[in-house]
């Protein structure tokens, strides 16, 4: 999870975004937004997608042997 909250928090700040205003944007609860730039492993893929939709991602199964390429 720490990827995906470095990759969330990167992004956020390039378009020059706070949490508030991110959270607003992607229809997401600022709480959402906190979770996942901390690396809270409990969340909804539901709302992550929603977040890494705004950076023209998904989050998406991967089989394990598949990241070590």
């Amino acid at each position: 999870m720490k990827q995906l909250s470095e990759f969330v928090k990167k992004r956020r700040k390039e378009v020059n975004l706070t949490q508030e205003e991110f959270a607003e944007r992607t229809g997401v609860a600022l709480t959402v937004i906190r979770k996942i730039e901390q690396g809270k492993t409990n969340l909804n893929m539901d709302k992550v997608n929603l977040v890494l939709n705004m950076f023209g991602h998904e989050l998406a199964p991967v089989k394990s042997k598949d990241l070590d390429k």
